[in-house]
């Protein structure tokens, strides 16, 4: 399937969001974790996107941090994240955007949203923390006392945020689509002279 121009913009845009959602608050750390807004973007680019294009962006966004530019949280770039212990969280990116993407493809009303949104968040919270706990307990330097439960409380203290932003996400994802739609439209029925 062939991309168009606005499919291309709107996936470099999402991968710019997330730089720019990774290193918002990316210094404030609790326990080895970043506070950044990368959930709510990698969230809204599935309910935005779809799923295709959803994981097209998340996937620009890990690929250019890996070939180093500085767009992942505190400003870190380079293959060298591949053995972060929050790495987990920038792979599952991918897979939420997907998976977002399908279940309101399936379905696309207010509440699936906010459901898709809230699954997507889920998945990102599974996937990075066990990444997490498992780079720390076989190739990281574990902290003193470290348990999986630790890893767990670690991620308790952006939950709310990031409960909040799901919400958000799913109630802002139908009103930008309306938004995109209406002006991809408008831009389409204009001729050239």
């Amino acid at each position: 399937m062939r991309l168009r121009a606005i499919d291309i913009t709107l996936s470099a845009v999402f991968a710019a969001l997330m730089a720019i959602g990774a290193n918002i608050t990316a210094f404030l750390v609790v326990g080895g974790v970043p506070i950044t807004l990368t959930t709510f973007f990698c969230v809204l680019s599935g309910l935005v996107l779809g799923s295709r294009l959803g994981a097209i962006s998340m996937s620009v966004y890990a690929l250019v941090g890996l070939v180093g530019a500085p767009v992942f949280a505190k400003f870190m770039g380079g293959p060298a994240a591949l053995i972060s212990p929050t790495f987990g969280f920038i792979l599952s990116y991918i897979l939420i955007a997907y998976v977002v993407g399908k279940i309101v493809d399936a379905k696309a009303s207010k509440k699936t949203y906010i459901i898709a949104a809230l699954v997507g968040m889920t998945l990102n919270y599974v996937i990075g923390t066990n990444w997490m706990y498992f780079a720390y307990k076989f190739w990281a330097s574990a902290p003193d006392a470290f348990s999986y439960e630790l890893v767990w409380t670690w991620m308790m203290a952006p939950l709310p945020k990031d409960i909040v932003l799901s919400v958000f996400a799913g109630i802002l994802a139908p009103r930008i689509q309306r938004s995109i739609a209406k002006n991809a439209n408008h831009v389409g029925d204009q001729s050239v002279a």
